[in-house]
């Protein structure tokens, strides 16, 4: 018998309830700190990097120009994030399964497109136009799941060949004018452009992130507790709470000081949430890990594996063509611009520097949000600082050529901690 049973078994049960709540408490804070280092130490870098990277970042701009963590300069950041960010939301899908979509740029250009042409030039109500444009990208979404399911097509080349094609659609439906400019005074344009949450809304909803943490680690340690599993301590998840909580409203204050939150941004984090939620915390979300980790031990298990690939499909040109229109309101313009240069690039990007895997299995919603952050970061500075975008092109695949070595690294990693 150890020492520490044998303690246990001398002290009397009040006592002992009483040491196990203050070694829990005890445990809490630094149990966490712990369980983090360990995860680092294996491998599951998580946010890390990002999180590192996004420091590096605004020291080296700060230092360059001031005016780059000005309040009104952040703001227009977050704008220009959340249309592409939308998109790669979409891409984190696909990526989860191990595969990819090369026509998200054109889905979005198409979706601009065809939401200017019916709501201008046909006259459609703006309800109308939109919900066409993302029955588009279902559309879309669920040729390319056809392809794939039925005929066995990859999905680099499927959507490859839809890249060019929804490219020659995009111009088709603009014509010979090329674009179509969309009302300024339009809810819609309003919305891309200006619009801002009030202070107070913005500091509520700032506060909801650490309530849900609390209330799902909670349910956690019960269901733990409940199975005789090891569970954190209260401590530990209070703690993390505060520090979200604290960071989170430490941000939107700086962002009140300027002009504020943008209503935009708000619907990206939102939708961010929603697919975090879905990745998680649901059957569907289960089965898109199992998938993307192991496609034949999923299907011995019983999961539909053709239906799973044709939602991240769906999925991904929907998001596709939303994140266009919310680009078409952005710039007040449909045109034959739309979806193309360096959107393709940058959604995929943003998924992977976030850090979701190339490889399948492993992906986060929120790696679109942080990824989106870092390159949208990068430009912002570039363009302070009057650089061309070739350096934008290069420091951009730079970030990403060391994200996919992380990545890698991670997977060694965690491989041979696994063999040990």
């Amino acid at each position: 018998m150890s020492q520490l049973d044998q303690v246990k078994s001398e002290t009397p049960p009040q006592a002992l309830d009483r040491s196990d709540v203050r070694v829990r408490h005890d445990e809490g804070i630094r149990g966490t700190v712990r369980a983090f280092i360990d995860r680092v130490r294996s491998g599951d870098l998580g946010m890390l990097p990002v999180a590192v990277g996004l420091v590096v970042i605004s020291a080296v701009f700060t230092a360059l120009n001031p005016v780059y963590l000005a309040p009104n300069n952040l703001v227009n950041l977050l704008f220009d994030c959340a249309t592409v960010g939308i998109i790669s939301l979409g891409i984190v899908c696909v990526l989860m399964l191990g595969e990819i979509d090369l026509s998200v740029g054109s889905t979005s250009g198409l979706a601009s497109a065809l939401f200017g042409s019916l709501w201008v030039t046909q006259g459609w109500p703006l309800g109308f136009a939109l919900i066409a444009a993302l029955v588009a990208g279902v559309v879309i979404g669920s040729l390319y799941a056809l392809l794939y399911n039925r005929l066995g097509m990859p999905s680099f080349v499927a959507t490859l060949a839809g890249l060019l094609a929804l490219l020659g659609l995009q111009l088709y439906i603009l014509g010979n004018a090329g674009s179509i400019n969309l009302p300024y005074q339009s809810p819609l344009v309003m919305f891309g452009q200006i619009l801002m949450m009030p202070k107070w809304l913005s500091h509520a909803l700032g506060v909801l992130p650490g309530i849900f943490t609390i209330l799902v680690g909670m349910r956690v340690i019960r269901r733990r507790r409940e199975a005789n599993l090891s569970a954190g301590g209260m401590a530990g998840l209070l703690f993390k709470a505060a520090v979200l909580t604290a960071v989170i409203e430490g941000v939107v204050y700086y962002l009140n000081l300027g002009r504020g939150v943008p209503w935009m941004f708000g619907l990206f984090v939102a939708l961010v949430i929603i697919m975090d939620y879905a990745f998680t915390r649901t059957k569907w979300g289960r089965s898109m890990q199992a998938v993307g980790g192991n496609k034949e031990a999923a299907r011995r298990a019983g999961i539909n594996v053709r239906r799973i690939y044709a939602s991240a499909f769906i999925l991904c040109s929907s998001f596709a063509a939303l994140g266009g229109v919310l680009a078409a309101s952005r710039l007040a313009s449909s045109s034959q611009q739309a979806g193309t240069g360096d959107v393709n690039l940058n959604a995929i990007a943003a998924a992977v520097i976030g850090g979701t895997s190339l490889f399948g299995g492993r992906g986060s919603a929120y790696s679109a949000l942080l990824g989106i952050i870092v390159i949208q970061a990068i430009a912002n500075g570039l363009t302070l600082l009057n650089l061309s975008s070739s350096l934008r092109y290069m420091i951009t695949g730079a970030v990403l050529a060391i994200a996919v070595i992380v990545d890698s690294l991670a997977r060694r990693s965690r491989a041979s901690h696994g063999r040990a």
